[in-house]
């Protein structure tokens, strides 16, 4: 398949990070930067990324929760319009708000929902970059399913709750969650982060430092899946990523920010890049 390479994006990267403090990193500026780089395929690749971020927005709204993730594609009174008639959001995304707001409606024929609200949302968000264009963002999409699938089902074990409770999607891996009563879920050989996953719910007793560690793994996957992308949009991705858990962490932890900005400096280097090729 033919791809676009953006080699002076790429190598402006750095730039726009450098050009931001981790106590004000702009991520959304980044985000802007690219989407006006890139061809209108593969900005809808980004939009997809950050489409996780609409869905946390949208869960938060129905919960009645002020909080707002400024990386999602929508404003929050942007996404106030669209639950109450939704022409902006993927059609997929669409059906399940469609479908919980009016249960007899014909779009609730073909969701569940029996099932929690957010549960429904995000496994149409993840079957819907099951047909991305992009490799990264497919397999990125299944990885962080597993991911957060893992760390819910651990978590829910370790309060007598239910896993299907807390899964989100099917296949083998959610299957294995919900019935294995192995201490590792019998997913060792599948899921190499599995037992730094266990390790960071179940020894971490300190909330931040539980979820850097998993931020990490998290990290190092965006960085594996991208190994042999320098200039397409798969490694653009890759980056975003990464500038997403930056964005993060200078919210959550000053010091764990200030870390990540610079390995994230440290590992964009255009002259590096080049020099694999």
């Amino acid at each position: 398949m033919f791809t676009t390479d953006y080699y002076t994006l790429v190598a402006g990267l750095k730039e726009y990070a450098l050009d931001s403090d981790t106590k004000g990193f702009d991520a959304r500026a980044i985000v802007t930067e690219i989407l006006d780089a890139v061809t209108a395929g593969d900005a809808r690749q980004v939009e997809l990324l950050l489409g996780y971020y609409d869905c946390e927005n949208i869960v938060a709204l129905r919960q009645g929760r002020s909080q707002h993730n400024p990386l999602g594609n929508l404003s929050r009174e942007e996404l106030e319009e669209e639950m109450k008639s939704p022409k902006r959001l993927p059609e997929a995304l669409a059906c399940v708000l469609r479908a919980y707001a009016d249960p007899e409606g014909e779009d609730a024929e073909v969701v569940d929902t029996a099932q929690r609200f957010e549960k429904s949302l995000f496994a149409a968000y993840y079957r819907l970059c099951g047909g991305a264009s992009s490799r990264f963002l497919r397999e990125w999409a299944v990885f962080d399913r597993n991911l957060r699938n893992v760390t819910a089902a651990v978590t829910a074990r370790q309060l007598s709750r239910p896993v299907e409770e807390v899964t989100v999607g099917e296949g083998d891996v959610v299957e294995q969650l919900q019935k294995s009563s192995a201490a590792d879920f019998g997913l060792r050989g599948e899921l190499p982060y599995i037992d730094g996953v266990i390790a960071a719910v179940g020894e971490e007793g300190n909330l931040l430092e539980k979820e850097h560690k998993i931020d990490l793994i998290r990290w190092n996957e965006a960085l594996e899946l991208s190994s042999f992308d320098y200039f397409d949009i798969n490694a653009v991705l890759s980056y975003l990523v990464r500038v997403n858990i930056v964005a993060r962490w200078t919210l959550l932890d000053a010091k764990h920010g200030r870390e990540m900005f610079e390995r994230l400096i440290a590992e964009l280097d255009g002259k590096e890049l080049i020099n694999k090729q």
